[in-house]
């Protein structure tokens, strides 16, 4: 019973194996899925995991007990389904279905953050082959990819700049900002940012925001260099650090920028752009007004200003006020030394002026000053003079010369007032007349210097300063004064009291240019003329500008004031203001400048304040002329040329040449190994220039003229024509007036000499000097020599039918030594031979000859040496055989003399090789030695046969 039953249960689980072999069920999994993936990695981490299940599997009653006769149930696979899905899935386990899922390739995050597909399971059918395989339903998968700090970062700029005031703290000066290619949030976002560098006054935050952390001082650094770093929240520093820099400007202040101090001025260049590229730095301030002042300081330079510094009497020419003029103060000279002694200013670079201290004055000579008071005369003076003083200071006084004090004319300064003083003569009425007239002026005592003209013409007195005219506020009468015949007293710089014999009421300032003229100075443009610089602001106002900006300039364009209302336009006419000195050789130093500007905004009020420019132009030292006077400096003439009324002329051939020197730089080429080299070199080169002349002076070398037998003269005429002016005296001859050098050459070459006893005279020296602008430029010395040639009685010496022609020296020749040699003292008065004096020189003619050849010999060797010892030697004198009579032998005809010399001449042109000379001299013909000394010898014999020895003038 009990086997019948165990075979029965067999059977059961039998036929129920048998049964379960049937693939009925479909796989079952979740429908959705998440994962996470590494990009380094290929591993998926699901949830929930990945296990299919299947109904047909086998169940499992106890742990011993395993089926593994069937493979219904079991799990064979997953299928993804998607385009390009780059992950696979897998089947760990077919019997518990579990699955992973994995990447087929290397993921990066960077380009796919998340992955979506479909997965589907599958079991493995029936039987061997499989057959009635069940398919699960489609799940969806979704993966993230993980990102990997595999990328550093980087900033977005290459470098950063920036500027800030000092004396500021700023909250944020900067933002620097870089980013990361990774792609998730941790490792693409920057932390932190760091500054490099050590020890500056800055920090930054995590967002990069810069500040510093102290304020800055432009004067102590003026830019910062900062190197920064950053990091992202994986720790990566960024590949490359980033440079940041930080100018530092200055606290905005309103100013005019690009303002250059020191501006050089070179003579004869014109007008020079003080302010090229100048503008006005506002702050962002709204302007609706500009109005600015520039300002040219020549206070210190001459008389307020550069101004042509010929004497007052050529400057009245030169404006037009050419007759009458008398110069109270001129420059001491021979012919007017009244100002010898005062003080002045020492320079000729400008101006010359007269410094009275209040213990100085000056008496001028009678008979300079004409005018009587009857008729129109003019005054005019420039002064400086300040602070004023309650005592009267005489500029000009005209009074008793002696027992009175009456003052008859002055012109004085009191109480910072200008008085004219002006006392009419006697009368038939004894009536008022005005008397004083009184200014009461600031430029009196204001320590500047001001032009003064007084036209007077009684009883109306005009006072122009500075070219303005003035009408006295004061005019007092008094009566005319009485008859006198006491003679007056011109003085300068005080009073003379006749009474007392002494000076008083003396001048403390400073005068030049005092004038007195004949008649008035009605003309306005003489006047100005007069007072105008030749140095001055100058502006060329461009058309686009020229209606949005006012512009004035004061009368000696010292100054000049601009209005405007566009910033603009303003700055562009400031950029076009000049310094112009149209002087041909102007007083080199520093004429200072400044700038007042006053800026208003929308309220019409002062809303900035913008400081003074100051700066100066630097005007250079002139290329200074050389004037150089050359020409015939010895030459004999006959007595009787001396004696003629025409006389004999000084300076024939003068030449007046005017050069300056100057260095230039010139490139030269030099080869060094091969290739050229270019250098740079300095070569002084001279260059003639045309300027003036305002003086020459010819004076006597030795004893004065004697006016009883010799004199100096001109044509008046010839000198008239070309506004000039002469005074003469016993010293010599002055010629004076602005002119070209052309026609001084001219009127130097008219002068002659005259002397109408001539017995005693053997030589007489001259000395020419020839200067411009008052002295500044002087000539050399150019001295001239004349010699006299006396000729004998054709009648009492019949030998002496011959004289010696005239000769002539040039400016250079060579050194003759005649120590030992000289055969006739030059000063000696000439014997006139006797008829016993014939006989004894034809007695010893043949000595002579031999004498004289022998003499000839040792000069020819003597000049040869001195030649190549003294030959850099300038204006030495040449053998001087003019004091030598030499008589024709009567042996000899006239006409054979006279064709010897013609022969002589004619191999002396020949030696020359055809050179030209203005002058052919007996230095040149000397020269001659250097090219044939046999030649020179041939010629010497030849003219010693033809001369004879002149004893007539030996004592025995």
């Amino acid at each position: 019973m009990r086997i019948r039953g165990a075979v029965g249960l067999l059977l059961g689980l039998l036929c129920a194996v048998e049964a379960a072999k049937v693939n009925k069920h479909k796989p079952w999994i979740e429908t959705t899925y998440h994962g996470i993936v590494t990009e380094n990695d290929d591993k998926v981490l699901l949830d929930p995991p990945l296990i299919a299940l299947d109904k047909d599997a086998p169940l499992r009653y106890a742990e011993s007990f395993e089926v593994t006769f069937t493979k219904e149930g079991e799990i064979c696979g997953f299928r993804i389904h998607g385009q390009n899905v780059p992950f696979e899935a897998v089947v760990l386990d077919k019997s518990t279905g579990e699955g992973v899922i994995r990447a087929k390739d290397k993921l990066d995050c960077e380009l796919q953050k998340e992955h979506t597909f479909t997965i589907q399971a599958y079991d493995c059918g029936e039987g061997p082959e499989g057959d009635n395989m069940k398919k699960s339903h489609k799940a969806t998968v979704h993966i993230r990819v993980n990102d990997v700090n595999e990328y550093s970062p980087v900033f977005k700029e290459k470098s950063y700049k920036t500027t800030v005031i000092e004396g500021k703290k700023y909250d944020s000066i900067l933002k620097v900002e870089a980013v990361d290619a990774d792609c998730s949030f941790q490792f693409s976002q920057i932390c932190s940012y760091e500054i490099v560098t050590p020890d500056v006054p800055f920090s930054i935050d995590k967002d990069g925001n810069i500040k510093n952390t102290e304020k800055l001082n432009y004067s102590k650094d003026r830019m910062y260099k900062l190197t920064v770093t950053a990091y992202d929240c994986g720790k990566n520093r960024a590949s490359e650090d980033v440079l940041v820099k930080i100018n530092i400007k200055p606290t905005c202040k309103p100013s005019w920028q690009g303002f250059n101090k020191r501006i050089e001025y070179e003579p004869g260049t014109g007008s020079l752009a003080l302010f090229p590229s100048m503008h006005l730095e506002t702050c962002e301030e709204p302007i609706t007004s500009i109005q600015a002042s520039i300002m040219l300081e020549t206070n210190h330079i001459g008389k307020g200003c550069d101004r042509d510094t010929y004497s007052e009497k050529s400057l009245h020419k030169l404006c037009g006020a050419s007759t009458g003029t008398v110069e109270l103060l001129p420059a001491p000279s021979t012919s007017a030394n009244w100002t010898v002694g005062l003080p002045t200013d020492n320079g000729h670079d400008s101006d010359q002026v007269f410094e009275f201290n209040g213990t100085q004055a000056i008496k001028v000579p009678e008979g300079v000053v004409s005018t009587t008071l009857k008729e129109p005369f003019t005054i005019s003076v420039w002064m400086r003079h300040g602070p004023g003083s309650r005592e009267k200071e005489t500029i000009l006084c005209n009074s008793d010369k002696t027992e009175m004090n009456r003052h008859h004319y002055s012109l004085y300064v009191h109480n910072c007032r200008l008085v004219l003083l002006l006392r009419q003569e006697p009368t038939e009425s004894e009536n008022y007349k005005p008397a004083e007239f009184h200014w009461k002026l600031d430029q009196v005592c204001d320590k500047e210097w001001h032009h003064y003209v007084l036209n007077i013409e009684f009883p109306a007195v005009t006072l122009f300063v500075d070219g303005a005219t003035f009408e006295p506020f004061l005019v007092t009468e008094d009566y005319p004064l009485h008859a006198s015949k006491i003679e007056t007293q011109l003085t300068i710089g005080a009073c003379w009291q006749g009474g007392s014999a002494r000076m008083t009421q003396y001048f403390r300032g400073n005068l030049a240019g005092l004038m007195i003229r004949s008649g008035k100075l009605e003309n306005k443009k003489v006047i100005d003329c007069l007072y105008t610089c030749k140095e001055g602001l100058d502006v060329q106002l461009p058309e686009e500008v020229a209606s949005a900006v006012k512009v004035e300039f004061n009368p000696n364009q010292s100054s000049l004031s601009l209005e405007g209302d566009d910033i603009e336009s303003f700055e562009k006419v400031m950029q076009h203001i000049s310094y112009l000195n149209s002087r041909q050789f102007p007083t080199p130093g520093i004429r200072h400048l400044r700038v007042t500007t006053t800026v208003k905004c929308f309220n019409e009020e002062t809303c900035i304040s913008v400081p003074d420019s100051e700066g100066y132009v630097m005007v250079l030292q002139p290329e200074e002329p050389k004037i150089s006077l050359s020409g015939i400096d010895h030459f004999a003439r006959g007595a009787a040329e001396f004696e003629s009324t025409e006389g004999v002329t000084l300076f024939p051939e003068l030449r007046i040449v005017s050069t300056i020197t100057r260095e230039v730089e010139v490139e030269a080429e030099t080869e060094t190994e091969g290739e050229d080299d270019p250098t740079v070199q300095e070569t002084v080169v001279s260059e003639e220039i045309m300027h003036n002349l305002d003086t020459c002076e010819v004076t006597v070398v030795g004893d004065d003229l004697n006016g009883d037998h010799e004199s100096l003269e001109v044509d008046l005429a010839q000198i008239q024509q070309r506004t000039l002016e002469m005074s003469s005296s016993n010293v010599g001859m002055v010629i004076t007036g602005v002119n070209t050098m052309a026609n001084y050459e001219q009127v130097l070459h008219l002068i002659r000499y005259r002397n109408w006893h001539t017995e005693a005279l053997f030589d007489r020296k001259f000395k020419l000097v020839c200067s411009e602008l008052n002295g500044r430029y002087i000539s050399n010395d150019f001295k001239v020599e004349v010699n006299v040639i006396h000729t004998a009685n054709p009648m009492d010496h019949a030998n002496n039918a011959m004289v010696q022609p005239q000769f002539i020296n040039q400016v250079q020749h060579a050194s003759v030594d005649l120590s030992g040699h000289n055969l006739m003292n030059t000063h000696q008065a000439s014997v006139v031979p006797s008829a016993a004096t014939i006989v004894i020189v034809v007695c010893v003619s043949f000595l002579v000859f031999m004498i004289i050849l022998g003499v000839f010999r040792i000069r020819a060797a003597h000049q040869s040496t001195m030649r190549d010892q003294e030959s850099g030697k300038e204006n030495e004198m040449d053998w001087d055989d003019s004091a030598l009579t030499i008589t024709v032998n009567p042996m000899e005809t006239y006409e054979d003399q006279h064709s010897s010399e013609e022969e002589g001449d004619e191999e002396e042109e020949e030696s020359e090789d055809g050179e030209e000379e203005d002058d052919i001299t007996s230095a040149e013909s000397d020269s001659s030695e250097d090219e044939g000394g046999e030649q020179e010898d041939q010629q010497g014999s030849s003219r010693q046969q033809q001369l004879e020895w002149d004893d007539s003038t030996l004592n025995y």
